[in-house]
């Protein structure tokens, strides 16, 4: 269990990391293209688009030919679509390979948690699940640096290299034994699950957090470069702010694994809809750093809870994991879709404080739904049965 943690956490903060590294090239990339705020908005929304389109497929796939095979194939088309953006010397080629280390990203993330969540011990899932995540965070700590270090050595050196990197882990992975799979479920019953309300709570519990970030990817940069500030500050704020992120998110999963997923989720929200405000309305560097960190101080804290609530309510209906791990990255997906598009286009036509009171207020709104309506894991669902439970918990946690 322990390899397949240390293997699986590294797969996903080698997806992020990538994923993450567009923040300080961005103005780079707006002042060479001569993009409006919306245009740049979809450069940054291009990956997480492509992720929601393929999350549901790559989870489906991951329960027809195994976590594992997914997860590798996640890594080869994240090497080639990263070549491809080093040497992209058009807006389309950079949106088209953003788009590309989305759909890679969904298979990565369908494929590593689906295999992690299915070997872990049921009542450590929460710990297991932040602590992949804050492996994944830390990615998102290094991405700025890359990005930063690209805008200065170039992009062709910096994500060529990334397909060495991606062969090297699928050459990994294709060494660990594969989780064992639950036999298939009919597509109906599939989609009737999904559509019940439990499971569309948790989904939300990830898209609206994940929807300011989205915004968040847009906003800050942008402003920050308005303000006077270069690549090297915007890459010093978002490592510092995955730095905090990362570092929070497995003591909030274990933290949840005892008292349950309510309240650290809940009072997370609460310090991102703070961090939001501050973004909306700071008129000096500083203070759009500080509202940056302090809206990964919040993250930190909700997204681990809020991922696994989504595995329980999951498991709660007998869905397969693979399918929870689809949702999961349709819900993230979606928010940062939605997030950047809208905050870029709103900041173009009314300012940064009006996307940032909009998101502000989505989230108090979510904080008070999930204060009230909130029904995992101390929850008004049946926990998960223990024949259910062992299955779910593969070999390697029975061992």
């Amino acid at each position: 269990m322990r390899r397949l943690l240390i293997l699986a956490s590294t797969m996903v903060f080698f997806d992020v990391a990538f994923y993450a590294a567009i923040a300080p090239l961005l103005p780079d990339y707006v002042a060479r293209f001569d993009l409006s705020k919306a245009q740049a908005g979809v450069l940054a929304a291009s990956y997480a688009a492509g992720t929601l389109l393929s999350s549901l497929p790559a989870g489906l796939l991951a329960t027809r030919i195994g976590p594992r095979r997914t997860a590798i194939a996640g890594l080869l088309l994240l090497g080639l679509a990263s070549l491809v953006f080093g040497f992209g010397g058009s807006i389309g080629v950079l949106d088209a390979a953003r788009f590309a280390q989305g759909i890679s990203g969904a298979l990565i993330w369908a494929g590593s948690l689906t295999w992690l969540i299915a070997s872990a011990d049921p009542e450590r899932r929460g710990a297991a699940i932040g602590t992949a995540l804050g492996t994944a965070i830390a990615g998102a700590l290094i991405g700025p640096l890359l990005g930063a270090v690209a805008a200065a050595a170039g992009t062709k050196l910096v994500f060529g290299a990334v397909l060495g990197v991606a062969l090297l882990l699928a050459t990994l992975a294709a060494r660990q034994p594969e989780s064992v799979l639950p036999g298939r479920q009919p597509l109906r019953d599939v989609a009737a699950t999904l559509l019940s309300r439990p499971l569309l709570s948790a989904a939300a519990f990830v898209a609206v957090p994940s929807l300011m970030f989205g915004a968040v990817e847009v906003l800050v940069p942008l402003r920050i470069a308005e303000l006077g500030g270069g690549h090297a500050l915007i890459a010093a704020g978002f490592i510092v702010g995955a730095a905090l992120e990362g570092a929070l998110a497995p003591i909030a999963g274990r933290y949840s694994d005892r008292a349950g997923r309510r309240a650290p989720f809940v009072a997370g929200i609460g310090i991102c809809a703070g961090a939001m405000l501050g973004i909306g309305f700071a008129q000096a560097l500083g203070s759009v750093l500080l509202a940056l960190i302090l809206g990964s101080l919040g993250a930190g804290i909700c997204f681990a809870p809020a991922m696994t609530m989504l595995s329980e309510a999951a498991e709660s209906s007998s869905l397969h994991q693979g399918f929870a791990a689809g949702l999961s990255n349709m819900a993230w997906s979606s928010g940062q879709v939605a997030g950047a598009l809208a905050g870029g286009a709103l900041a173009g036509a009314a300012g940064y404080a009006a996307p940032s009171l909009a998101v502000a207020a989505l989230l108090v709104l979510t904080a008070v739904y999930a204060h009230r309506f909130l029904t995992l894991p101390a929850m008004r669902l049946p926990r998960p049965r223990p024949a259910l439970a062992q299955s779910a918990a593969g070999p390697a946690a029975r061992r």
